[in-house]
């Protein structure tokens, strides 16, 4: 069973940074995309940034471009997401997901995506 534990998470002020990790283990990882969603009340989950597990291919939702940088880091085995210029739009739970290459190749929403961590809590002050 593919297992997700997303870290990182916080407070932080406007304009700072924040580095979301994404622990994986179990499963056939080699056949997964690994994505960050986030989640605020009475809205749906909203793709962030996602990324092959081999680390190819990365692709932004809007409010990430310019911003965010998804990445691998094989050492660590983790997926990794660096926020940077933060705003208090940012402001969410950050689920760290797991879905098939084939099904979220083109498709970016969060039904999608089998696997969820337990997410972790991103506070930006403005």
């Amino acid at each position: 069973q593919l297992r997700l534990v997303e870290s990182g998470g916080g407070l932080a002020q406007a304009g700072d940074s924040l580095r979301l990790s994404c622990a994986a283990s179990g499963g056939t990882l080699d056949l997964m995309r690994i994505a960050w969603f986030r989640q605020v009340p009475d809205k749906e989950r909203e793709h962030v940034a996602s990324i092959t597990w081999s680390g190819h291919s990365p692709y932004y939702g809007d409010s990430a471009k310019g911003r965010f940088t998804i990445s691998r880091d094989n050492a660590k085995n983790t997926v990794d997401l660096q926020m940077n210029s933060l705003k208090g739009e940012d402001t969410a739970i950050y689920y760290c997901g797991a879905g098939n290459l084939l099904a979220t190749a083109v498709d970016t929403s969060w039904r999608k995506y089998t696997f969820w961590g337990q997410g972790t809590q991103v506070t930006v002050s403005s």
